[in-house]
């Protein structure tokens, strides 16, 4: 029990941790401007709307409210029907692939097609 620890231990530490600094600095650096919102509801497409026009959608389903606006290039939600109000408290997202996410009312907003970047999924 005294040497629990053995140097090999430590070394895998600090390159696990070196990896995980290095995947976030790639994510950070990588985050590009999007230019739509796509809004899904229960799992489809609810609407693609352009990132540079100010606009409110209002989405309404089966007795729940969302109010997503679109203001200075970026989407937030700003109303909703749910109890716990997180989707409301995210704030403004712009870089793409941000989301939004309200589970109650099953509604989700995802910023993609960022300037000068591409969208991929890995």
């Amino acid at each position: 029990m005294k040497n629990m620890f053995k140097k090999a231990d430590f070394v895998l530490l600090a390159i696990l941790i070196l990896i995980g600094i290095a995947l976030s600095a790639v994510s950070v650096l990588s985050a590009s401007r999007g230019a739509k919102a796509v809004i899904t509801v229960d799992g489809e497409i609810y609407g693609t709307y352009s990132l540079s026009d100010d606009q409110e959608i209002t989405v309404e389903r089966d007795g729940h409210t969302n109010k997503i606006t679109i203001k200075d290039g970026s989407a937030q939600m700003t109303y909703s029907t749910c109890k716990n109000q997180v989707c409301v408290e995210t704030g403004a997202i712009s870089e793409t692939n941000e989301s939004i996410v309200c589970l109650p009312n099953r509604v989700m907003v995802e910023i993609e097609g960022g300037e000068g970047g591409y969208d991929a999924v890995a």
